[in-house]
């Protein structure tokens, strides 16, 4: 009888495990402001949300495909020769997504500029390899890549939303503010994105603060 019980729950622990690995990639670990990594395509490529978009999608891209193809082989590769097999898998993958962005995209492939090859030497892919995938099977590294890939992009969707309609008036190229609103042109600049980035996670670091607060008061 302790045993069917046991079997029973086990597709529900099953479960929760699973969303707290894509949920967490969200949130708690989101890495442009909680972890502080991949910052150089954020900072880079966020003047405008469609390159913010676009920059974070690719990311997504190479980060589950890698993730996946690291958890499938990870007990085929040996421990003296595994970064360097990381390395393989993500450029073989990062060439891909680049060619296709070249031939599909090729003014969004332009805007990104050298940025989506340099997706290869991005720590949030290798440290999500290293950290998680080849470590579990590859059902879990697809939800913790999905979750960590999701939370990029989000970051740096809201860096270019924000960039875009204070640096131009304007949203997906479309102008959204009128003849009366003056851009600021340092939000299009180097030190806008800085500026941003600090205030971004500086609200991130509050707003945790706040729910631990108020979780403790509970």
């Amino acid at each position: 009888m302790a045993d069917s019980v046991e079997k029973a729950q086990l597709p529900e622990e099953e479960t929760q495990s699973l969303s707290y690995e894509l949920v967490k990639g969200l949130w708690q670990d989101i890495a442009p402001f909680r972890l502080v990594l991949g910052l150089c395509p954020a900072l880079a490529v966020t003047n405008s949300l469609l390159n913010g978009l676009s920059m974070g999608l690719a990311t997504l891209f190479v980060l589950v495909a890698s993730c996946t193809a690291v958890s499938i082989v990870r007990k085929l590769i040996a421990p003296q020769v595994r970064i360097a097999a990381y390395v393989v898998i993500i450029a073989t993958i990062v060439t891909v997504t680049d060619l296709f962005l070249q031939a599909m995209t090729p003014g969004i492939s332009k805007a990104l500029g050298p940025y989506v090859p340099l997706i290869i030497t991005n720590c949030i892919i290798l440290g999500r390899l290293e950290a998680f995938s080849q470590k579990n099977p590859v059902l879990p590294s697809i939800m913790d890549s999905l979750g960590t890939g999701i939370g990029f992009t989000f970051g740096l969707v809201a860096m270019g939303f924000v960039r875009e309609i204070l640096g131009f008036g304007s949203i997906f190229g479309f102008t959204i503010l009128g003849d009366w609103f003056t851009p600021w042109i340092v939000m299009i600049l180097p030190a806008g994105a800085f500026l941003l980035m600090g205030g971004l996670i500086a609200l991130v670091n509050y707003i945790s603060h706040k729910q631990s607060s108020q979780g403790e008061e509970a």
